[in-house]
């Protein structure tokens, strides 16, 4: 089983790649239906991998 700051770093940087696609499309061909889904995707992948920092982090502290 992977820790939740490990999963929480992936949904972040899968995050971050939709970002960085959908900024690209913009770049190239404006604003698009493609462009709005590379978005949502993005803040479903950032709330997920920071909910899952901090459920570890919560995790941790209960340890102590």
């Amino acid at each position: 089983m992977r820790s939740p700051f490990f999963s929480g770093l992936i949904y972040i940087a899968l995050g971050s790649t939709f970002t960085v696609f959908a900024i690209q499309q913009v770049i190239s061909s404006d604003w698009g239906f493609f462009v709005y889904v590379l978005l949502i995707f993005a803040t479903f992948d950032f709330g997920a991998g920071f909910r899952l920092i901090g459920l570890h982090f919560r995790i941790k502290k209960k340890n102590k």
